[in-house]
């Protein structure tokens, strides 16, 4: 039987997370398997693993096979590290004190790493936020300077067009009213 380790989807659609599990290649991605070793969410930044390191560094020693994106994963978490440096112990180069002394100080030059570029990320994502609220700001502003223009020459044209529409708005009641009393004749004089 060929053991892989490999990731497990679930999750809704386009919002996945991942179990990182020990299960038979023949095995359907999402079906049965041996063990689960932790979870894998990339939406987050940074991606947030979860990983029981020992748990994997004994199933790496016993033969199994990590797909590509968990091969990455364990790697950044230090499995493949710590099998590395059990077979250095088991060879007899190193004691186990050395290699714990040299897993963890690997380990701590990868959290700074992890961290500086946490950081750098925020850091990044602020200035690329204030740079497009300045842009949004003077969009705004053109937007408000066009919309005042607009909104006086509407005021202009009004007042333009209303002048001469109330003389004639005058003129035409007095027209008005000579036709309505005209009508008013000729409707009265059949009617008797």
């Amino acid at each position: 039987m060929s053991v892989k380790i490999r990731l497990q989807r679930h999750g809704r659609k386009q919002a996945p997370y991942y179990h990182i599990v020990v299960a038979d290649s023949r095995a359907p991605r999402d079906g049965k398997f041996i063990e689960n070793l932790g979870f894998y969410k990339p939406q987050t930044v940074p991606a947030t693993i979860e990983l029981d390191v020992d748990k994997a560094v004994k199933w790496l020693e016993n033969g199994a096979q990590p797909t590509d994106t968990c091969r990455a994963i364990l790697s950044y978490k230090g499995a493949l590290m710590k099998k590395h440096l059990n077979g250095g112990v088991r060879k007899g180069v190193l004691t186990q004190e050395q290699a714990d002394a040299k897993f963890e100080k690997w380990e701590n030059e990868k959290q700074t790493k992890v961290l500086a570029h946490v950081e750098k990320q925020g850091a990044g994502m602020s200035a690329k936020l204030a740079e497009k609220m300045l842009v949004e700001v003077k969009v705004k502003e053109a937007r408000a300077a066009k919309l005042a223009e607009k909104k006086a020459a509407l005021i202009a044209e009004a007042e333009a067009a209303n002048a001469p529409v109330v003389e004639e708005t005058t003129e035409v009641s007095d027209e008005s009213v000579e036709e309505v009393v005209a009508d008013a004749n000729t409707t009265e004089t059949p009617s008797e």
